[in-house]
């Protein structure tokens, strides 16, 4: 009798130390990280770097998967309704904090289990060097004393970077029809209508800009953040050059379904902070003239629960909430 209790407590243990075993084995098979945009851009290539410096760190293959379709929906839908396992994650974007804003689709940061925020790059104010606004003191005297006359561009109607023109407007006491904003493809093809004098000021980011600003063509005034961009270290921040508190920018960070297990949430915290602060990863974001950020799971869920607050106001003011 005594030894077959033994064996049972034996046989009970080992199960235990079995289980456990397993359970810390994650990931023990390969990875996905969807991108919910297409190849080629820039969430793609920040996603493509992580999924590299992930497979390093983790010891299995990553494989990047490009879910593109419905301006963001479709990929961001794969990743909220993946099974939480650990082992469909995903590469989530500022757009997670508009889409349900706007009707576009019932998701929102809180379909998500955020595990680190990788990249963020604001707005910046821009006009073409043949403009006569030198500086954003300028620029808005311009604006107050000819409200709807200077016209803007950057983005689609709605898109992010016509709610940083919105909200910076809002945040200065007035009125977004003060600037009126004419819809683009991008901020390539917006750029280069400014260049050309089509619009008077471009919103988007400097990274976006960089190429018609290193070739003389184009000015920066300002930069919607907290801190001066490392790219142009000596254009000044909105609040600085306005007082408006007023910051925005497309941001990029790794996130996975909702109720990951707990150990799969503190690998992943752990592995993306060390990414985040490595040369590698520093390096390929510089090179291309991207800001690099982090936050934890919770910073970055917080930084999602304001982002997705201040895009609700925003978009109600300019009537495209539904």
């Amino acid at each position: 009798m005594k030894r077959r209790t033994l064996s049972k407590s034996i046989a009970a243990v080992a199960m235990a130390c079995s289980f456990g075993a397993a359970h810390a084995a994650w990931p023990d098979r390969p990875v996905t990280l969807i991108v919910p945009w297409a190849a080629g851009g820039g969430t793609d290539a920040t996603a493509r770097i992580v999924g590299a410096l992930l497979e390093k760190e983790l010891g299995q293959p990553v494989n990047v998967v490009n879910r593109a379709g419905g301006n963001g929906v479709v990929g961001h839908q794969a990743i909220a309704g993946a099974q939480p396992d650990g082992y469909t994650l995903g590469m989530i974007t500022v757009e997670i904090s508009m889409m349900h804003h706007q009707g576009l689709t019932q998701l929102s940061p809180k379909n998500y289990t955020p595990l680190g925020l990788m990249n963020v790059d604001p707005a910046a104010v821009t006009v073409s060097v043949a403009s006569p606004y030198k500086n954003m003191d300028d620029l808005m005297k311009a604006i107050r004393a000819n409200p709807g006359k200077l016209k803007a561009s950057g983005t689609g109607q709605g898109g992010i970077w016509h709610l940083a023109l919105a909200g910076m407007l809002k945040d200065l006491k007035l009125e977004a029809s003060a600037v009126p904003w004419v819809p683009s493809n991008g901020a390539a093809p917006a750029m280069l209508e400014l260049a050309a004098g089509g619009v008077d000021i471009v919103t988007a980011a400097l990274p976006e800009a960089r190429s018609l600003i290193d070739a003389g063509k184009a000015r920066p005034l300002a930069v919607m953040a907290d801190a001066p961009a490392a790219l142009y270290p000596n254009v000044p921040t909105l609040k600085s050059a306005t007082g408006s508190d007023w910051t925005i920018g497309v941001w990029r960070g790794i996130a996975g379904p909702k109720g990951l297990p707990a150990d799969v949430q503190t690998k992943m915290e752990t592995v993306l902070k060390k990414i985040n602060s490595s040369k590698e990863y520093q390096d390929f974001m510089a090179g291309r003239g991207f800001g690099v950020a982090y936050a934890d799971a919770a910073g970055f869920g917080k930084f999602m629960e304001k982002g997705d607050a201040d895009m609700g106001r925003i978009l109600g003011a300019l009537g495209m909430a539904r």
